[in-house]
């Protein structure tokens, strides 16, 4: 059997030749990073779940008209994209004073912000992926204005989507991260949602305990990594109890003497 041909291998996903052109594989790691790199670690089973959130998300996003690269899910870590070109900039969105915005602005984590704030990141690990504006982004020719329009709408959308949907199982959609990509019809070039939408880009905590059950577990070195996100995926109803064994985070918490 010939050895698959790998493209790309990022601190979570790696991504394979597909078997038909304009496809690849994505495949979902469990290895863990935080602050650009420097903590480095596992969460075991994480690529599992990771794969069964985003594919439902994706799914769900795509039956009410937002465009994705996603296909279909192959097994328990990989499932087929579109290829595309990825666009050099992250995409954050934000409901609640959390991580970053918290620490530059001096605002408290958890206040409930005004109005959702959507921030632009350029993709450069050398650079610990600086924050920039619209006009940087014009300015280099990172994206066209259209394409810009295109990539704040979708957020936007994708943002209220998702904070009814976590809403409904008892979750605080506090912010996300977003990728967006390029597919090439004839002459024209369309954005697309591209990577994944997962508890390691995303902050979610619960709405009643505030725990959070997301990667800032690994961030800060609170434990109970897998257990957070199997709890994730057990909400939104897609896994059984007897796929894995879902532990109560009090529980963690006891046995650590926490």
């Amino acid at each position: 059997m010939a050895r698959r041909r790998q493209i790309y291998e990022g601190k979570a996903k790696i991504l394979y030749e597909g078997p038909e052109p304009g496809t690849l594989i994505q495949y979902f790691k469990d290895d863990a990073t935080a602050f650009n790199a420097q903590k480095r670690g596992t969460i075991s089973g994480k690529g599992v779940i990771n794969n069964r959130i985003s594919e439902h998300i994706f799914t769900c996003l795509a039956n009410i008209g937002v465009p994705t690269h996603f296909i279909r899910r192959l097994n328990m870590r990989e499932q087929l994209i579109r290829q595309c070109e990825i666009v050099p900039i992250e995409v954050v969105v934000r409901n609640v004073a959390a991580g970053s915005l918290s620490k530059r602005l001096g605002i408290e984590e958890g206040t409930q912000l005004p109005r959702t704030i959507i921030e632009y990141y350029l993709k450069d690990d050398a650079l610990g992926d600086p924050m920039i504006a619209d006009e940087h982004i014009a300015c280099f020719g990172w994206a066209s204005q259209e394409e810009m329009n295109d990539i704040a709408d979708m957020a936007i959308r994708v943002n209220d989507f998702m904070a009814g949907l976590f809403s409904a199982i008892g979750i605080r959609l506090v912010d996300f991260k977003l990728e967006f990509g390029r597919v090439y019809e004839n002459d024209f070039a369309r954005i697309i949602l591209a990577d994944e939408i997962s508890p390691d880009g995303c902050r979610l905590w619960d709405m009643k305990s505030g725990e959070k059950l997301d990667k800032d577990r690994f961030r800060q070195s609170l434990g109970g990594e897998a257990e957070a996100y199997q709890e994730v995926a057990r909400r939104l109803g897609l896994l059984r109890d007897e796929e894995f064994a879902v532990l109560d985070l009090d529980s963690h918490r006891k046995k650590k003497g926490l």
